[in-house]
């Protein structure tokens, strides 16, 4: 399955390419099986394998066999790593930092939507100045906004959160969430691939 070049940073050939070495630069300290990425990224395995030969052809990614294995990892000594790092942070990076960075007590539900989310979903527009997330559940506020502030240092742009609970979202009888389900989202509470809204 190929898709077309990402919205949020055209310049990759794809959006499977783009999510996977964005996850690789953003954990420079892990290797992965392909398998691995590919359940972690809801990614098909063959394009996983495809985009990894690519990537290790280029030198971005490092790879090698442990049994059956194939390891990825990402090449932390290309000199094209840390500006790509820094790209794929601003562009592609909210949907990993928000899910490690929102993993709080209380946050049963994170999600991204707003412009971030549109670009992410392939709709074509302006780049986000922002990255809009609800936390469904019942977390302490400060956790949340400790959390938010996190995420924008990693990232470089405002995360604005919204905390709603769970029968707030599931009966959508407020306006704004009632807006949000109407818009395009990201579930990150799983990480990247995440689940549907």
């Amino acid at each position: 399955m190929r898709s077309d070049a990402p919205p949020l940073l055209p310049i990759f050939r794809s959006q499977h390419q783009a999510v996977l070495l964005a996850w690789l630069l953003m954990h420079p300290e892990s290797e992965y099986t392909l398998t691995e990425l590919s359940q972690r990224l809801s990614v098909p395995l063959t394009t996983v394998q495809r985009e990894a030969g690519r990537l290790v052809g280029a030198g971005l990614l490092l790879d090698r066999t442990l049994g059956r294995a194939r390891l990825l990892r990402a090449n932390t000594g290309h000199r094209a790593t840390q500006p790509l790092t820094t790209l794929l942070e601003m562009s592609f990076g909210p949907q990993v930092v928000v899910a490690e960075e929102f993993a709080i007590p209380g946050a049963e539900r994170v999600l991204i939507f707003g412009s971030w989310a549109e670009r992410f979903l392939g709709r074509v527009g302006e780049a986000p100045r922002d990255v809009d997330v609800i936390v469904l559940g019942n977390p302490v506020r400060a956790d949340v906004y400790d959390a938010a502030d996190r995420a924008q240092a990693r990232i470089g742009v405002p995360v604005n959160p919204v905390v709603r609970t769970v029968e707030q979202w599931d009966t959508a009888s407020d306006p704004l969430v009632a807006q949000i389900r109407a818009s395009a989202i990201v579930d990150v509470t799983a990480g990247p691939g995440g689940g549907a809204p």
